[in-house]
């Protein structure tokens, strides 16, 4: 597999001023990589590439020198997509095409001439109006859709974006979650959207098997992931803030989260394309926070609004969250009643040892959430 000739690493470069003590973000318009790295001809499909990782994926792409052809619902709308296209290297090296998850035209074009193809685009929704329309069929179509699409076209591998949803949607700390555990709890009625998941996933899987695909299939498993974002507008992975800061939590929940930031996993996955041995699934997450700690550091550096307070992270809280969870939405009422109270385990040291990959702690990937969504206006901080 060809690929450009890694540019040296360079040091961080120094922190915007006049931020709480503690952060560290950098400009959004600043490449995490030299731009003066070598130019490729070798194309990268990304599909979905408005969405929160994959707008970190094709900026890495671009400044590791990489040709990228991106997928949107609506090429067209040129002013909603101009984070993309004001990215360094985009004027001369990215192409946005059409790409329906439920359409299977245009997906040939769209990986055309390929060597690499990034499957980012999934809809990411706790509640939906028609699990099976909104979450599961556009998840399952659109993979084989790409994936048949890949079959023809001369594609060497398949990165695929999954979750951790697909691993388990009820974590137990007396079992260490690993590449080889699978979800089968989850259903339509049950925590759809990680159905959704695993479903998307076991396709992929299968399709390669069953159709003897000439492509490899590597799989990235990302757990909670958050930072800042390169677009202007909400995603639902740091939704999770701005639902704190606004009071939309009735005390502080026996939930607890693996962490992983947005810019990890966006290097996982070029690392997982430019990495010849990398093969299989790769469980993708840092550090491990509860909600009490997201919200100490939000007090810490003056997130202003309705921060919980009521402690509701014990043996009682629990039981009463669970039983007031049936009278929520169904989505984040499953949700509740199959993550309360639990803490996840699980083994990160299979990226780390074949994809090198080192994970931010915790603690910062939230200090930079905080302030991205401060710049952005969705959050106060004094």
């Amino acid at each position: 597999m060809s690929t450009p000739e890694r540019a040296p690493e360079r040091a961080d470069p120094e922190p915007l001023r006049d931020l709480p003590a503690g952060f560290r973000v950098y400009p959004k318009s600043m490449s995490a990589h030299p731009s003066a790295a070598p130019i490729s001809d070798t194309r990268v499909c990304v599909t979905g590439a408005s969405g929160f990782i994959a707008a970190h994926i094709v900026r890495d792409l671009l400044a590791r020198g990489y040709r990228v052809r991106g997928t949107v619902r609506d090429p067209d709308r040129k002013a909603d997509l101009t984070f993309l296209t004001a990215l360094p290297g985009a004027a001369e090296r990215l192409e946005l095409v059409k790409g329906d998850l439920l359409d299977a035209k245009g997906w040939d074009a769209a990986v055309a001439g390929c060597e690499y193809v990034m499957h980012t685009a999934s809809p990411y929704q706790v509640d939906v109006e028609d699990p099976q329309r909104d979450l599961v069929e556009p998840a399952v179509r659109g993979t084989r859709h790409v994936l048949d699409a890949c079959l023809w076209a001369g594609v060497k591998r398949v990165i695929l974006t999954s979750s951790m949803a697909a691993i388990t949607d009820e974590p137990d700390n007396r079992h260490v979650l690993t590449e080889a555990d699978w979800n089968t709890k989850s259903t339509l009625d049950r925590n759809p959207y990680y159905f959704s998941k695993v479903l998307a996933e076991r396709e992929a899987w299968k399709m390669v098997k069953e159709e003897k695909a000439p492509f490899e299939l590597v799989v990235i498993n990302p757990f909670m992931v958050i930072g800042p974002s390169l677009s202007a507008g909400r995603n639902t992975s740091t939704q999770l803030f701005v639902d704190l800061a606004r009071g939309a939590y009735p005390g502080i929940l026996s939930l607890t989260w693996g962490f992983v930031d947005v810019r990890d996993v966006s290097e996982a996955h070029v690392r997982a394309m430019e990495t010849p041995s990398a093969s299989g699934r790769y469980l993708c997450a840092g550090e491990r926070l509860s909600m009490r700690d997201v919200l100490r550091v939000m007090r810490e550096v003056g997130v202003r609004g309705k921060l919980p307070t009521l402690g509701l992270d014990n043996a009682a809280g629990t039981a009463l969250v669970k039983l007031l969870s049936w009278f929520q939405p169904k989505g984040a009422g499953s949700y509740l009643r199959s993550h309360l109270g639990r803490v996840p385990a699980y083994d990160n040291g299979k990226i780390r040892r074949e994809l090198g990959l080192e994970f931010r702690p915790a603690r910062n990937c939230v200090l930079d959430t905080i302030e991205d969504l401060r710049q952005r206006g969705l959050i106060q901080v004094s």
